[in-house]
């Protein structure tokens, strides 16, 4: 059992069932006698419609858990599940105005995002890097000067990299796609030279694409260089409310060198979803460009 990935779902656990504060949350669920989940429809491999379109991935594995820690907690086995599809652009507004209850896909964490909603723990980190086409022979930042990049809009890569752009004086022409398969296809059809974003989600795209070996990944797509950039990590968490933030601080954490896990619900982590987390990204069919 992955112990980091066990607290988090313990401690999301404990976040929806376990504080008076939290009680907005718990009463829409008691009154409607249903938990919606926030989805992707193509963020591979943590939230994603299979060929039969149910939702599936590493990060529904660790909701679905929770869901059923919530259902004993309340003593509703008939506790409905909705699904709601999300993009980049528009899980924050949703979860903010109650639309969902839980996000599951692949959200970072950061300040800006904490004014409008709250997070679990830490559940998978993942680094900002690109996908281009081998015969691009885009190795560096300074090789995307001046060309025409995509990267998916309302998320942190795009941000990242639109700041990089004005710091660095690159003039690259950066456009926002609505989701990751349409970046990735400006990529596959030569409208893009590149396409930033978090790695695993790259390695999994190029993976499924018709010609995986034509595609290269690079070290990174932070501000000081590649061998910089590989350290510039994005963490990644399910979204909760941010009515549920301030007592983030009673939520019990996992001590992985003691072995120490939180002892508010008896929950577990179905190991698949790790594995399936890290099949495509270090399978090796998908080169990485080194420095």
């Amino acid at each position: 059992m992955h112990r980091t990935l066990k607290a988090a779902v313990a401690a999301l656990a404990c976040t929806l069932i376990g504080a008076p504060a939290f009680a907005q949350t718990i009463d829409k669920i008691k009154q409607t006698g249903a938990i919606t989940i926030g989805h992707r429809d193509a963020s591979i491999p943590f939230s994603y419609y299979d060929d039969q379109q149910k939702v599936i991935g590493y990060t529904m594995d660790i909701c679905n858990r929770v869901v059923d820690d919530v259902k004993k907690a309340l003593a509703m086995p008939n506790l409905k599940v909705n699904y709601q599809l999300v993009t980049s652009a528009n899980r924050i507004p949703l979860m903010a105005n109650g639309t969902i209850d839980l996000e599951c896909g692949s959200t970072t964490n950061n300040i800006e995002r904490q004014k409008q909603v709250s997070f679990t723990n830490t559940h998978f980190v993942t680094a900002n890097r690109w996908v281009a086409k081998k015969s691009s022979n885009v190795k560096t930042l300074a090789d995307l000067k001046g060309k025409t990049i995509v990267s998916t809009a309302g998320t942190t890569n795009i941000k990242q990299i639109t700041e990089i752009n004005a710091a660095q004086n690159l003039g690259m022409n950066i456009v926002s796609a609505n989701g990751h398969p349409e970046a990735f296809q400006m990529v596959e059809t030569g409208r893009a030279v590149a396409f930033v974003m978090d790695d695993i989600l790259l390695y999994s795209l190029a993976a499924q694409s018709r010609s995986p070996a034509d595609y290269e990944i690079s070290a990174g797509a932070g501000r000081r260089g590649v061998q910089e950039d590989s350290r510039r990590l994005h963490r990644q968490y399910l979204q909760i409310r941010r009515d549920q933030r301030d007592l983030r601080k009673m939520v019990p954490e996992a001590d992985p060198a003691e072995g120490l896990e939180p002892q508010c619900a008896d929950v577990g982590i179905v190991e698949e979803g790790l594995r399936r987390a890290h099949r495509l990204g270090r399978s090796g069919r998908i080169p990485v460009s080194q420095p």
